[in-house]
């Protein structure tokens, strides 16, 4: 792997460490301080995911116009002055303004660290470097919930903006130096140019179009970002519930980002799920099972169940939007850009549909957790049309 490359997968690390910190952790600091509950930390969720979809399509196309680098310089600037306002403006305001204001340079910086992971890759280079990537940011989030909990409880609130901004100016320094070396391999570039990509052999051996599977993880994923933001934004009051403190709760809880972490390897080291329906079928389905299990159920040991369930099934629905993503098409930084926006629609629909449901039914504190449930029911019956109508059509 190049140098650049390398300095590429160190920037995604960083940016998922502070991203993951901040983002998730968030939902504590406005329930320690300020008394949010389930209904206000969904909205806060659906907010912020409101903002990320026009964000991340802007991102795109400002990484694809405007170079990868620039991009990332801009976002991660962005970001650091973002999270540096955050911790000198201590109220309610400050912190949604710092969330939307964050999220809006963050979304720079994904789209256009995905397209520079790809930069130059064909054929297997693509798919080992989709790999690399999915399991570099993925286990950047699953360290940080373990140990994040601990450090808001050691630090304070405080450090869910000063640890990030430190982290966003070394990545600032890390881009300028990326910058400063020469550009990979630029014959490989060229060819890369001239010759239009196709997506893999076992693409065409399937009753389905290429573009119908690209169409399908589109569909899938956000779906997937409904069932994740809603559980992330009412974990506070599961660990409540549990009598957990937010270190235990990092350390708990995490397990399903290390199930997704396992997830990525697996499915980077074996591609026999490339352009396979039943793969993500399989997947959707385990997404709800693991969804309604893991909010409704008490015990402790269905819990971890539920974890490794949920875990797995969303890491092979997002490494299906990802690779698809990259894998149809030639504008890698616009279709990173829209993976990202579908992402944010996920981010926004589940915790604003749960957020309706406790509203309108606020004698029944699991009405949210059935609305959203039924939400994905319904995606997954749309993906399967899509599948049967693209067949046909055919």
């Amino acid at each position: 792997m190049s140098r650049r490359k390398q300095i590429g997968f160190l920037l995604t690390a960083l940016n998922q460490v502070g991203c993951a910190y901040f983002g998730n952790y968030i939902f504590f600091l406005l329930r320690q301080q300020y008394g949010f509950g389930n209904t206000e930390n969904l909205l806060v969720g659906a907010l912020h995911g409101l903002v990320y979809v026009p964000a991340a399509i802007w991102g795109g196309r400002f990484a694809e116009r405007r170079g990868l680098t620039a991009a990332m310089r801009t976002g991660f600037l962005g970001m650091a002055l973002t999270m540096m306002v955050g911790a000198l403006w201590p109220s309610v305001i400050g912190t949604l303004a710092t969330l939307v204001a964050w999220t809006v340079a963050m979304c720079l910086t994904w789209p256009a660290l995905e397209a520079h992971a790809m930069l130059g890759e064909n054929g297997r280079g693509m798919q080992r470097m989709v790999g690399f990537y999915n399991v570099t940011w993925a286990g950047g989030s699953a360290l940080m919930y373990f140990v994040g909990g601990a450090i808001f409880e050691r630090l304070g609130p405080r450090s869910l903006f000063w640890i990030p901004a430190g982290l966003y100016v070394l990545q600032l320094a890390v881009t300028w130096w990326l910058e400063s070396l020469p550009v990979d391999a630029p014959v490989a570039e060229l060819n890369n140019a001239a010759e239009p990509h196709h997506p893999e052999a076992a693409a065409y051996q399937q009753p389905v179009p290429p573009k119908i599977f690209l169409q399908m993880a589109w569909l899938a994923n956000p779906f997937a970002y409904i069932a994740i933001n809603t559980v992330l934004a009412v974990i506070p009051q599961l660990a409540a519930n549990l009598k957990l403190t937010a270190a235990q709760t990092g350390m708990f809880c995490s397990l399903w980002f290390f199930a997704r972490l396992a997830a990525f390897v697996l499915l980077w080291q074996w591609s026999g799920w490339h352009y396979r329906f039943r793969w993500l079928l399989a997947a959707f389905i385990g997404l709800i099972a693991g969804f309604a299990t893991l909010l409704l159920a008490g015990q402790f040991w269905l819990l971890l169940v539920a974890q490794l369930v949920f875990g797995l099934s969303a890491g092979l629905i997002y490494y299906s939007s990802l690779f698809y993503s990259m894998d149809v098409g030639e504008t890698k930084s616009e279709h990173g850009g829209l993976h990202e926006a579908a992402i944010g629609a996920g981010i926004c629909v589940g915790p604003a549909v749960g957020a309706a449901a406790l509203h309108f039914a606020p004698g029944h504190p699991n009405a949210g957790t059935f609305a959203v449930a039924a939400l994905l029911a319904a995606g997954l019956v749309g993906l399967i049309v899509l599948r049967v109508k693209a067949r046909v059509r055919r």
